[in-house]
């Protein structure tokens, strides 16, 4: 590349219609950097997958341009685009062993025989399967299985290697296991990774940045860290992690901030995130965390709530409240031995600080 700082990845302006009429990917832009682990999330038909697979080649795009390497790759053929691919289902050849599934892409790519060897070994040892390599798929485990579709993937030293859904078959505690394996392998190598998932938790875990989509569109595109903590719009606050949603109208604005009136003469201090107008209806967005029982003079927000349903979760009580007309606010009370008071039906204090609610869409 002449630029250095040039996207490996660019999508410009992509739209896919599998129908004509239909838009299931809207004007589709994207920039992904080299060495970037960067994850789609989204609900169902939300169009993820289909970006994943136009990159890769096995859908073209119904309008606009895809870049790899600084290259225009619309009219390059799957198998000469140089991508890595990790699929659910592991797509492993039932018929073959270990070493000679990841010996395929090597010899389709006509290397030779001793260096597909050094090449398969290399990538046996990065998932720890070094021992394994005349086993067949059915004689692992999923797990395993599914650390060879990895290290198949990227065996032949791809740009980039694209992994859809790859942990959706595996149990939870073993899906978590290959999360942390995945990361490890990702910043180890340093390789470019596009992921999509539907799981928000295994974005979280696991990516640099995470482009959140609905209907076709990215609603918002940053670092785990800030799509948390500064969701742009109410789909992604209630999408990211557990949120508390009160709904109002906007009575006055002053700066950054905002009151909305939630109703019954009661109106909540505000971060003014997207909203404009006196008189705008918003959403209000609290994390559970971010609320608490008895609130010092520090919070903005106080109100009374009435305890509807305790769930012990070892190191939080998940505390049920009706608050602002709500039944199903949330606050998340830590774990710190004082909770032997709270009882189902008490009416306590909640606050939260103005800064933790934002005033969305």
């Amino acid at each position: 590349m002449s630029d250095t700082n040039e996207p490996l990845v660019r999508f410009v302006d992509v739209q896919k219609s599998y129908d004509g009429v239909t838009l299931v990917v809207k004007k589709f832009n994207l920039d992904m950097q080299k060495g970037e682990f960067l994850t789609m999330l989204g609900p169902s038909g939300s169009g993820k997958t289909t970006c994943l697979m136009m990159l890769a080649g096995f859908e073209p795009a119904t309008h606009g341009e895809i870049f790899l390497q600084g290259q225009p790759i619309n009219n390059v053929p799957p198998h000469k685009r140089g991508i890595g691919m990790v699929f659910q289902n592991y797509a492993l050849f039932p018929h073959m062993t270990v070493a000679e599934n990841l010996a395929f892409p090597l010899q389709v790519r006509n290397m030779s025989k001793s260096d597909t060897e050094d090449r398969v070994n290399k990538a046996l040892d990065m998932v720890q399967l070094g021992e394994f390599g005349g086993r067949r798929p059915a004689q692992l485990s999923g797990g395993q299985q599914q650390r060879v579709a990895v290290a198949r993937a990227l065996v032949f030293d791809p740009d980039v290697v694209l992994m859809d859904e790859p942990l959706g078959a595996l149990d939870k505690n073993l899906r978590e296991q290959m999360q942390y394996e995945i990361k490890h392998i990702h910043e180890n190598l340093g390789i470019t990774v596009l992921y999509v998932t539907h799981d928000q938790s295994e974005a979280l875990t696991m990516s640099n940045r995470i482009a959140v989509f609905d209907d076709g569109v990215v609603q918002q595109l940053a670092p785990p860290s800030t799509l948390y903590e500064k969701p742009e719009n109410a789909f992604v606050a209630q999408f990211i992690g557990e949120n508390n949603v009160l709904s109002g109208n906007v009575i006055s604005i002053d700066g950054d901030s905002c009151h909305v009136d939630v109703g019954n003469n009661r109106s909540v201090h505000a971060l003014k995130v997207n909203v404009n107008n006196v008189g705008d209806t918003s959403t209000l967005s609290i994390r559970p965390e971010r609320v608490v029982l008895n609130p010092g003079s520090e919070y903005n927000n106080v109100f009374e709530g009435k305890v509807e349903e305790l769930i012990y979760l070892g190191d939080h009580i998940r505390t049920r409240m009706v608050v602002c007309d709500d039944s199903d606010f949330i606050v998340k009370v830590p774990n710190s031995g004082e909770l032997g008071q709270l009882r189902e039906g008490d009416t306590v204090k909640v606050g939260w600080k103005m800064e933790d609610c934002r005033a969305l869409d």
